[in-house]
């Protein structure tokens, strides 16, 4: 594969960024009784995904890789699915009588 060494430098760099992104996630969740959960899920899903593309380009560790890979895929769906945010209650709630003139 061409360039391989430096695809397996940028994801060392994906990887720490995830890292960096983890920990800054775990410092705010611990302030705001993980309010932010899916922000950790995103940290961890970056991890998973750099790991195992290092792995792959490597060609070490099996189905290691490929596991990461599926890790990271499904920590991103929850990310997802956790992280949409939820209507809030309407300010006044509906009348059934018409509105006067």
């Amino acid at each position: 594969m061409i360039g391989k060494r430096y695809w397996i430098v940028i994801w060392w760099g994906i990887l720490a960024l995830g890292v960096v992104g983890l920990v800054g996630a775990i410092h705010w969740g611990l302030k705001t009784k993980w309010r932010n959960l899916d922000e950790v899920l995103r940290g961890v899903g970056t991890i998973a995904v750099s790991a195992g593309m290092i792995l792959l380009l490597k060609q070490a560790g099996g189905g290691a890789g490929v596991t990461l890979l599926l890790a990271s895929l499904i920590a991103f769906i929850l990310a997802f699915a956790i992280g949409r945010e939820k209507k809030p209650p309407p300010a006044h709630p509906p009348d059934d009588s018409p509105p006067s003139p």
